[in-house]
């Protein structure tokens, strides 16, 4: 199974932000373990990279963190581009956000099976399954 993993899931492990990254590092375990396939896409690189500038900001050696941290994602993580296509693509799709209706286009176009984010609001659509990383633990515990 192949999964699209939102930004906001990377950055609450990478940040071991409360209360979310707990499922996220048992995400992120189940990737490593090779029991699924984890996706991100060429777009959520740029972010996590400015993220993480962010977080490291007056940080002795700030790009040789980020670049850390970007090397072990990419490391863990299939890489998705995203097209020109996908950019296009996301104004026809009804969403509540453009960034995420690019990847959904993005996952879409890929074939990945799901994506999983913590704002699921933000992904209104039918026909494609969503999960908060929660849902997706027990769902996958339970054997889909």
């Amino acid at each position: 199974m192949r999964v699209l993993v939102d930004t906001n899931i990377i950055i609450d492990v990478l940040q071991n932000r409360e209360p979310w990254c707990n499922a996220g590092k048992q995400l992120f375990l189940a990737i490593a373990n090779k029991q699924i396939i984890g996706c991100v896409t060429a777009k959520e690189i740029a972010d996590i990279h400015y993220i993480s500038r962010k977080q490291f900001k007056g940080h002795e050696n700030i790009d040789g963190k980020c670049r850390d941290i970007i090397a072990k994602i990419l490391t863990l993580f299939e890489l998705l581009d995203t097209m020109a296509a996908d950019c296009q693509n996301a104004f026809a799709i009804q969403n509540n956000d453009y960034e995420d209706a690019i990847m959904l286009s993005t996952a879409i176009r890929c074939r990945v099976d799901c994506i999983i984010t913590r704002d699921k609001e933000h992904y209104i659509v039918e026909d494609f399954p969503i999960y908060t990383p929660d849902i997706f633990i027990e769902k996958m515990n339970d054997g889909f």
